[in-house]
């Protein structure tokens, strides 16, 4: 089945008992029972809910994995998988992340005895030398937020064969449509649902998917314990918006290539990071196992910060906002916004200066964009 047909039908069941097209929002706390442990498959909404299981199957289909979580944010996703860490073990992250991550990562596990080593993974290299016994995870965003690195999930999955590592990755920028971990050999794969799943700004939510049933079994214990799930009308409303996310991610892609150009060629603009630019480090591998580039952009403005706030607030399409991957095209300051939890000197270290803006291309007509932004750049 080809992704905009599971994207449509994936998880999604006429309701049996009215025939109803689009899954219920089942807004229900608990479930009748004929007897005491005797029931229909479902028996707290904290553990079961019909509307969120559904969301689970079609987000797992979409990923080509066997079964998933879904979660009340993708913080929550994170800190879940986190979980089954013990102090003493290490952990290999990439060193350019979301700074919720970083944040997660640095200043809550490593207070509980777990070790986590920063590093740039676009060279496989970095990882090599740092895998040792006490390593069980690797955690992979790619592409990277906000500097739009490219790390081959291949390449680090050979890596940690005949390992018991597991090697996780934040699929958020590029998808199910763009990118498929578990192909590449990833474990797992985390979602931001807030962001290109969800796609319209109106759900804040986090999923894990996987092929490992036995690892999904004790995450669904410990999701189950802490409580971080989702109610059933933001599952409903995500359900709703993947039926068009290859739609969407097609005209994402189309309008981010069109603004590039417009970026490379203007005064103001020092430098542009987007991975389908064939001078993009790790272009090749972008080009390898994306299916396009994506509809995230940053670049930096020539000068200071002042310089691009002023940019920034010149926008009349583009909204100033935390935040991505909805229909409505965002522009986002990292430094003070997104990436505010990460040291300075470390976010100077990564590339991420005062006057780096990022841009969420959203899905309005190309030429507006194009439009839209030659006047903003115009001080």
């Amino acid at each position: 089945m080809k992704f905009g047909t599971k994207a449509v039908h994936a998880g999604v069941h006429p309701d049996p008992t009215t025939g109803a097209i689009m899954t219920p929002i089942f807004q229900t706390s608990t479930y009748a029972q004929v007897s005491p442990g005797a029931h229909k498959g479902y028996e707290y909404s904290r553990t079961q809910n019909p509307t969120r299981f559904a969301l689970r199957d079609s987000i797992a289909a979409l990923e080509d994995g066997k079964t998933g979580l879904i979660f009340s944010s993708g913080m929550g996703a994170i800190d879940t998988l986190m979980k089954i860490l013990k102090p003493g073990d290490e952990v290999i992250s990439s060193d350019d992340l979301y700074g919720g991550s970083y944040r997660l990562f640095s200043r809550v596990y490593e207070g509980l005895g777990i070790k986590f080593h920063f590093t740039d993974m676009r060279k496989v290299d970095n990882v090599k030398k740092l895998v040792n016994e006490k390593t069980k995870l690797i955690w992979v965003e790619t592409p990277t937020n906000p500097m739009m690195n490219i790390v081959d999930i291949q390449a680090i999955a050979d890596l940690k064969k005949g390992t018991d590592i597991l090697l996780a990755v934040d699929n958020t920028f590029a998808t199910p449509y763009l990118q498929l971990p578990l192909a590449l050999g990833a474990d797992v794969v985390m979602h931001s649902v807030t962001k290109y799943l969800g796609g319209h700004s109106d759900v804040v939510m986090g999923a894990l998917v996987l092929n490992d049933l036995e690892l999904a079994e004790k995450l669904a214990f410990l999701q189950n314990s802490a409580g971080a799930v989702p109610g059933p009308q933001d599952c409903f409303l995500v359900l709703r918006g993947i039926k068009t996310l290859h739609l969407r991610m097609k005209q994402h892609c189309e309008n981010a290539r069109a603004l590039v150009p417009v970026l490379q060629d203007h005064p103001l603009v020092e430098k542009v990071y987007w991975p389908g630019l064939k001078d993009h480090a790790n272009y090749e591998v972008a080009a390898r196992q994306m299916k396009d580039f994506g509809g995230m952009i940053s670049f930096v403005v020539k000068g200071s910060k002042e310089a691009a706030f002023k940019v920034m607030e010149k926008f009349e399409l583009f909204t100033i906002a935390e935040s991505l991957g909805g229909v409505e095209s965002l522009v986002n300051h990292p430094a003070t916004m997104t990436h505010a939890s990460v040291p300075p000197d470390k976010r100077l270290e990564l590339g991420i200066v005062d006057n780096l803006v990022r841009l969420s291309v959203g899905v309005e007509e190309p030429e507006d964009l194009v439009s839209d932004l030659k006047q903003a750049l115009e001080l």
